[in-house]
Parts: structure tokens; sequence; C-alpha cells
């Protein structure tokens, strides 16, 4: 039985702390308020994790440090950098491997689907951010002061999950117009959460993992339209109906909705395709994508919880 650290108890913390715990293994969840799941093997603790000092006692004879953490977003810039700081020292303090929950930002546009060779090229603010984070934990790693390993998913579906998806989804369950900035017929890849913590745990445990970023397995891409049908037709809802948004009018919805003004930045996503090839995960650490049927079955019965 071995001792792992997570910070944060979001979606994917509370995940992959629940799968640790049903392997037998300890969990200690770290969060500003103490929270996560109830399980005999979870202890939670109230701290703040971007002070490096308490982090680095609470991580001491782990096996692993999760970074689950999931700052708000228009704090990125400002909340991420001491955040992301405090978890680097103290998996260089304890030897712990620092396995961080990532996503695609830092590629920015592409053609043709991401892999994890495609180059860091963003420019925008967001996905500089976690180029610098994951740059950071890189050269910590190549100079053998700590080992590392990230995950990068695409947008979640799954219980908990916060994605586009769950913007229109409850919309459409509910048999409403859905009026957003998004090509309805742009294949996109889709994460199911399980399938994250299941990668970010054999990515922590698998020294063949250590050292690279993984893109988590995830089902063939599908449309959001083809997406918002598969939750209607369980439902029995009505046929969604879905219509695109003129991007001036996102622009402006950002001069008073700071969620706006941030969606700005990566509205490109739902502009195009937007396709992650996940293959090296799948051949190097055995990790298979869950079919998309359960992903969209999970969401829709955790949304009419």
């Amino acid at each position: 039985m071995s001792l792992h650290v997570i910070v944060g108890a979001g979606p994917v913390g509370t995940a992959t702390a629940r799968l640790l715990a049903e392997r037998g293994e300890r969990v200690r969840i770290v969060t500003r308020r103490g929270t996560g799941p109830e399980h005999p093997a979870v202890e939670r603790i109230a701290a703040d994790a971007a002070d490096p000092g308490p982090l680095t006692a609470r991580t001491e004879g782990a096996t692993a440090l999760y970074n689950c953490a999931n700052p708000a977003y228009h704090r990125w810039p400002t909340d991420w950098p001491p955040l992301a700081g405090s978890l680097l020292t103290a998996a260089e303090r304890t030897g712990a491997v620092l396995a961080t929950v990532g996503n695609l930002y830092g590629y920015g546009p592409v053609d043709g689907p991401m892999t994890e060779t495609t180059p860091l090229a963003c420019t925008g603010i967001k996905g500089q951010v976690r180029n610098r984070m994951w740059a950071d934990a890189l050269a910590a790693h190549q100079a053998g002061r700590a080992r590392i390993t990230e995950v990068r998913g695409s947008d979640y579906l799954g219980a908990g999950g916060m994605s586009l998806a769950m913007m229109v989804l409850p919309r459409v369950l509910a048999g409403r117009r859905v009026y957003l900035p998004v090509n309805w017929d742009a294949p996109h890849t889709w994460t199911y959460i399980d399938d994250v913590a299941r990668t970010l745990v054999a990515a922590a445990t698998d020294e063949r993992a250590w050292g690279r970023a993984w893109h988590v397995p995830s089902a063939p891409a599908e449309s959001m339209r083809e997406l918002a049908a598969r939750a209607a037709a369980l439902v029995g809802a009505p046929a969604p109906k879905l219509t695109r948004m003129p991007y001036p009018v996102l622009w402006l919805g950002g001069l008073v909705d700071p969620t706006a003004r941030e969606l700005r930045e990566t509205a490109y996503q739902f502009d195009r395709p937007f396709l992650m090839d996940s293959a090296a995960a799948t051949t190097t650490l055995g990790v298979e994508p869950t079919p998309l049927d359960r992903a969209v079955k999970e969401t829709v019965e955790a949304l009419r919880r």
C-alpha cells in the first residue's frame, strides 16, 4: 500500500482518488477547504498547496504527487505560477513523481490531429501559462531534480465535467435552443473523466511514462451536433435545436462577462475540426478509451441528478 497525494478535488481529482482507493492505496487529498470524496482510504487535508512548505510536509513518503488543481479560468496567469512552482518544489524535495493534468491549449490552432510531438506553439495567454509549467517541470526532470509526467485530454465528458458540452447538454435535454459560437458539425475529440484518472495513475506509476507528456486515450471524434443528438435520444428529448452565434457577439459579451472574455482565446477549438491522437498511451501504458456511448450516458445521468 503506497501513499498518493492529490492536489485538487474537482472531477479529475475526485475520480483519481476513488480509483486509487479502490485499488487499495492510501490517498491524501489537499485542498483549501479540505474537500474530497468520502472513503476510508482517503484523507482530506485543508491546506494552501501554493505554499511549498506545508505541501512538502504532506507529500513526504508519497509515491506520487498529482496536480489535479484548476484555478479560476480568468486567474490562470496569476494563480498557476505559484501553485505549479510549489508542486514542483514538493516533488523535488520528496522524490514523489509529479503527475500533472494538462490540456491541449499549448498547441494552439493546428491542421490535423494533435500528437504529443505537435509543437507547443500557442500564442494565447492560457496556453502559454500551461507551456511554461510544462517547460519548468521538464527542465527539472532533465536536470535530475525531479521525476515528472503530464497527461493531456480534450474537452471532458462525465460526472462533474466542465466543458462546452456541459454548457450545451442541459439545454438540449430540456428541449431548449442552444445559441453559441460553435461550428456544430466540426468533428471534435471528447475525453472521459475516468479515462483521465486511469491515464494519470498509469503515467505516475510507470517509469516508461516519466519525462514526457501523454494524450488521454479518447473515443473517435464526434461533432457537437452528433453528441447532442446522442444525449437527446437517451432521454427521449426532441432533436437538438442548435444555432451558431456570430463571433462578434461572443467578443461583445466578453466586455461584461469574464467567462465569455476568456472563451475568445479558445474559440478556434470549436470553429474547425479539433482532433487528438491518443494512440501512444494505449500502446505503451495499456489504457483503452471508454466507448463514447458509455461516457455520454454517464454524463446525461449526472446532469439529470
